[in-house]
């Protein structure tokens, strides 16, 4: 009984360091995300306005135009999202010599020509459109816990001073570059490949649950791995140029904090004092696309309002991806909506889902004792005596 507990305890460890690694991950490559979604959203912007929507289809011809050099920098930042995030999943098991192996390792993997050509020459066929964030994910993984391993064999004194930048890193990528570019990177980019292909030609019911599907992840955990995991999956996407499920993603993302704060006000005999003045800051979070505003709510009563969370941004999320609403930007919120292809309908997709989450919230929420509606009575008892 305690060597089962013992086990259980030792992988319930690894699975919350992995989790942390990941999450270093997704934390150094999110500033890379924004500058790249932005600075491409602006460039298709400035394009439309220099030469309305046909002009778009041309941008990355248009050489020494503003809109070129925009969109030059934003596929930039895209590009090499990828390659950070496994750099820095690498880095946070292994530090410094680990981080170029990640990288590496990861930016090879999303060469759609090395894949192909390694396909061919296993046998297997496709795999051009690279591997993605997946393979990016279980490169850094690899690399780091490589590099670590080799980081802590003992070495004569004379090579220490080579191991971190040097040998670590050498030989690193010397044994997995066989084993991530043939065994792990062309199945992934194939699957990748097919998943692309079936985003680009979805349509009614598989739109409805893919983007139930993403709203609900977005909103289950408010910023934690599951709705990393949607956001990500969303933002590499548009470097396919599919712009749906990042609209989806990012309505579904701004629901809970709003939806909460909603319910907040209009039925305060429902929250605590303390609620009611966190309703007032979950709205600007909520608007900015920060789904972190909500965890105040779902920390202090997490049986009602996660289902009514994820139900109101499953709503959203399904509604703007049969409805076909793009975002090019991964990120903004409320503050990027003019850069949809539907503006109004983005935010009518973000208000769909406010109302029923506030809907549900209201319903399931029992009335508590101290309120601020009561603080506000005693306050003014109080103060007429």
């Amino acid at each position: 009984m305690t060597s089962n507990k013992a086990i259980e305890g030792a992988l319930r460890s690894h699975v919350t360091s992995v989790k942390e690694h990941l999450m270093t991950g997704v934390s150094f490559m999110i500033p890379f995300v924004t500058i790249g979604g932005i600075f491409l959203a602006l460039g298709y912007a400035l394009s439309t306005f220099l030469g309305g929507t046909e002009a778009t289809k041309t941008i990355f011809d248009a050489t020494g135009r503003p809109d070129w050099f925009l969109a030059q920098i934003g596929i930039a930042g895209l590009t090499f999202m990828v390659p950070i995030l496994g750099a820095y999943i690498a880095y946070a098991i292994a530090d410094r010599p680990g981080l170029a192996p990640g990288f590496l390792l990861s930016y090879i993997i999303q060469q759609g020509n090395i894949l192909k050509a390694a396909g061919g020459v296993i046998g297997l066929q496709g795999g051009s459109a690279g591997a993605g964030y997946l393979g990016a994910l279980v490169a850094g993984l690899a690399a780091g816990y490589v590099a670590r391993w080799i980081k802590q064999r003992d070495v004569p004194n004379m090579i220490q001073p080579m191991m971190p930048v040097l040998i670590i890193p050498v030989l690193t990528m010397a044994v997995l570059s066989p084993i991530v570019i043939f065994v792990l990177g062309v199945p992934v980019a194939i699957a990748n490949a097919e998943l692309t292909a079936f985003l680009k030609s979805m349509q009614g019911s598989e739109a409805l649950l893919v983007g139930a599907i993403l709203g609900a992840m977005m909103a289950f955990d408010m910023g934690g791995p599951i709705n990393k995991v949607a956001y990500v999956f969303a933002v590499g996407l548009i470097t396919e140029q599919i712009y749906q499920p990042m609209a989806a993603v990012m309505v579904a993302g701004m629901i809970p904090p709003l939806g909460m704060a909603l319910s907040n006000f209009i039925a305060p005999q429902k929250y605590t004092a303390e609620m009611y003045e966190n309703a007032k800051s979950a709205v600007p979070l909520g608007l900015a696309f920060i789904t972190e505003g909500a965890i105040p709510y779902g920390a202090a009563d997490p049986l009602r309002v996660i289902p009514s969370i994820m139900a109101g941004s499953a709503v959203g999320g399904a509604a703007s991806m049969a409805l076909g609403v793009t975002m090019p930007a991964p990120h903004g919120g409320i503050f990027v909506f003019l850069l949809s292809n539907q503006p109004l309908l983005f935010l009518g997709c973000i208000t769909l889902g406010t109302i029923v989450t506030a809907t549900i919230a209201t319903l399931l929420k029992s009335d508590f004792e101290e309120t601020v509606g009561s603080t506000d009575a005693a306050t003014a008892t109080q103060t007429d005596d």
